[in-house]
């Protein structure tokens, strides 16, 4: 279901939060108004993410399963708008997009920040975990992209961001289904971003190291360049105003990681076995 604008009152209200330059996106330049859809907005970064947006005077749709949680986060907020779904019900996304569209009538963001996350090595492998993760972090984005990307084309602007992880950048103990999830994710977004870029869509592939929330409360191991989830918000959203493609942080260690990346292999399984311990 596709609501639209008058085209050239959609143009203006595009050009007035988008500036364009050398930037491989257009670089933000306000987010009053903005309409942007937070899919994980429940806790973690997407909480913190759309609380930051809300500040910053966009209109924000919250969209998680825990719906306790998304009407706290709205505070009768009359810019906030709770929309609850699981990513991995494609006709609950849906939904929740028609409903989206009645109220808006058109998308300038979309944010999928949901996600799973479960350690896992050999010894552990459980396909149930497996496919619970396969549907969240990658079948669940795609539900997402189905949802929006029609709505997008046809009003000929808007953005999608999506939150993999360092932990796709390449293999790393612990993260046998995980790791290979994010790593789809970033494909994902290398390919959209041919198809989108060049229109004039904004694509953001979003990597965050270590990030304090619920996902690593539970790790056992020392975790580099730990941040908050408040300064993991700040960072994706001043990528965007920056008009970053690649928005990852903190960069002192994801810098590292990408360097680390290019070594041969024997030289990389050797390194990350010294500083991991694993």
């Amino acid at each position: 279901m596709l609501q639209r604008l008058n085209s050239a009152t959609e143009r203006d209200h595009a050009a007035a939060l988008f500036e364009r330059g050398r930037t491989m996106n257009p670089r933000v330049r306000s987010w009053q108004g903005m309409r942007v859809w937070v899919i994980g907005a429940s806790a973690g970064i997407g909480a913190e993410t759309a609380k930051l947006l809300l500040d910053k005077g966009a209109r924000v749709a919250l969209s998680a399963r825990n719906h306790a949680a998304l009407k706290a986060l709205a505070e009768n907020n009359e810019r906030a708008l709770v929309l609850p779904l699981d990513v991995s019900q494609h006709a609950e996304v849906l939904n929740a997009r028609d409903k989206l569209l009645e109220q808006w009538a058109g998308i300038d963001l979309v944010l999928v920040v949901a996600g799973a996350y479960n350690e896992m090595r050999v010894d552990s492998f459980d396909m149930s975990v497996v496919n619970q993760l396969l549907d969240v972090n990658l079948r669940g984005v795609f539900h997402c992209l189905d949802a929006v990307l029609p709505t997008l084309l046809a009003q000929g602007h808007g953005g999608v961001g999506i939150v993999s992880s360092v932990a796709g950048l390449s293999g790393l103990p612990k993260a046998l289904v995980y790791g290979p999830t994010k790593a789809a994710l970033i494909n994902l977004c290398e390919s959209l971003y041919f198809d989108l870029g060049p229109r004039g869509h904004p694509v953001y592939l979003i990597n965050p190291g270590f990030v304090e929330t619920r996902a690593t409360a539970n790790n056992n191991f020392a975790m580099p360049g730990l941040i908050s989830a408040p300064q993991a918000a700040r960072e994706i959203l001043g990528g965007m105003e920056r008009g970053e493609f690649h928005i990852h942080f903190p960069r002192r260690f994801t810098n590292w990681l990408r360097l680390v990346r290019l070594l041969p292999y024997r030289w990389y399984f050797s390194l990350i076995h010294k500083v991991t311990g694993l």
